[in-house]
């Protein structure tokens, strides 16, 4: 797969570097080399922010890394980012190893798993570290943001439920302080997560209504329009460029870069931040960002198998990506939502990479990949395994 990815990326006219080898003549990469290509490019100029929410960033000579959907999966989270060289491997904390890199995650942290207030809490974290040495964390929103801001709670884990009562609790126990409680979750999570699987209203039995009721109480005063945690994600974008690369969830498409993209931005925004109570949710929610089978968050036109597709289908989204880039004057896309069966991969001509790999336990818990881009060439990290041993086979068989 990997050399699949170069051959594609070389045709696309994207020169490829000279790559670290294993013994077997494989491609091999580890955190440390990756945090030698950060600690190369030297100080700098700053990164610049335009655009609140975030929408359009200036990061001079920085190393930039893709992360797709991680569904509420705190361990694979961190193996993603441990590969991508960004958050230290030899410390229990969560310490921020990328120096001067750009990391960007592209939507999904929610549903499917049990730590999602964990995972948000890890990057907001890693943001606060990142920008003392010069380097930066984003967060695009997808549509199971979206979708849980609108109170659509169908694909939320019995787990996730639950972290919201304990979140609210640790609120509680921080006199309120937000930022204390927030950014210092992800450090108390899994051992408020034992004391509270131990106790007797620790599981999530279907007749246990009183159980249900608290979690969706405590969900819905968390993520509904003007709660905190649909404030805080009210900060990031749908859509976002980093130097000559854009970022979405779904995929941009060219009545979205009519529409204008610091437009969604900030409409998506101030819905999320907006408590809705006098006005009607239904007309106020930004159709074009996060409706509709061809909005930003739910675009599958450059993600799907090409299996799937016809000739004809794969020239027109080749095409419809050419424009869309050539009208925000991008070179690149990268975009999450549809698990690849394959690993990252680049489509539409080398226009469009796909970084949902499927990570997540409540996918296809998937060994975790990323999209590493330096000096626009892009190259995807993953575990390098010369071959598997015969128990590893049976258990897929």
């Amino acid at each position: 797969m990997a050399i699949l990815s170069l051959r594609l990326a070389a045709s696309a006219g994207f020169a490829a570097p000279p790559y670290p080898r294993n013994r077997s003549g494989g491609f091999a990469f580890s955190s440390s080399s990756c945090r030698a290509v950060a600690a190369a490019a030297g100080p700098g100029l700053p990164i610049t922010v335009a655009g609140d929410p975030p929408t359009v960033v200036s990061a001079p000579g920085r190393r930039i890394v893709a992360i797709g959907d991680v569904h509420g999966d705190l361990y694979q989270t961190r193996a993603a980012l441990k590969m991508a060289g960004v958050l230290s491997v030899e410390s229990d904390g969560h310490v921020w190893t990328g120096g001067r890199t750009v990391l960007v995650q592209v939507g999904d942290i929610l549903d499917r798993g049990e730590d999602e207030i964990a995972i948000l809490s890890l990057l907001s974290s890693l943001n606060v570290q990142a920008k003392s040495h010069g380097g930066a964390v984003f967060q695009v929103n997808g549509n199971h943001e979206t979708m849980n801001v609108e109170g659509d709670f169908r694909y939320v884990d019995p787990g996730g439920f639950d972290e919201c009562i304990r979140f609210l609790e640790y609120l509680d126990e921080c006199d309120g302080n937000w930022d204390d409680a927030f950014l210092n979750w992800v450090n108390v999570a899994e051992r408020r997560k034992k004391e509270y699987g131990a106790s007797p209203n620790g599981d999530w039995r279907p007749w246990n209504f009183v159980k249900k009721q608290k979690g969706i109480a405590a969900r819905t005063s968390l993520f509904k329009r003007g709660g905190l945690l649909a404030c805080e994600l009210a900060r990031h974008p749908v859509v976002l460029k980093i130097n000559d690369w854009i970022f979405c969830h779904g995929g941009l498409l060219p009545h979205h870069a009519e529409y204008g993209i610091e437009r969604m931005n900030k409409e998506v925004s101030m819905w999320m931040k907006c408590s809705g109570e006098d006005s009607d949710d239904e007309t106020d929610i930004p159709f074009i960002a996060t409706r509709g089978y061809d909005s930003v968050v739910w675009s599958r036109l450059y993600s799907q198998d090409p299996a799937e597709r016809t000739r004809r289908s794969l020239m027109l989204s080749s095409v419809v990506a050419e424009q869309t880039l050539k009208t925000v004057g991008a070179k690149g896309m990268v975009v999450g939502h549809t698990p690849q069966t394959h690993g990252v991969n680049c489509k539409c001509d080398g226009k469009v990479w796909c970084v949902d790999v499927g990570m997540s336990y409540g996918v296809l818990y998937s060994r975790p990949e990323v999209l590493e881009i330096v000096n626009d060439r892009p190259r995807v990290l993953k575990k390098q395994r010369d071959s598997y041993d015969e128990m590893e086979v049976l258990d897929y068989l």
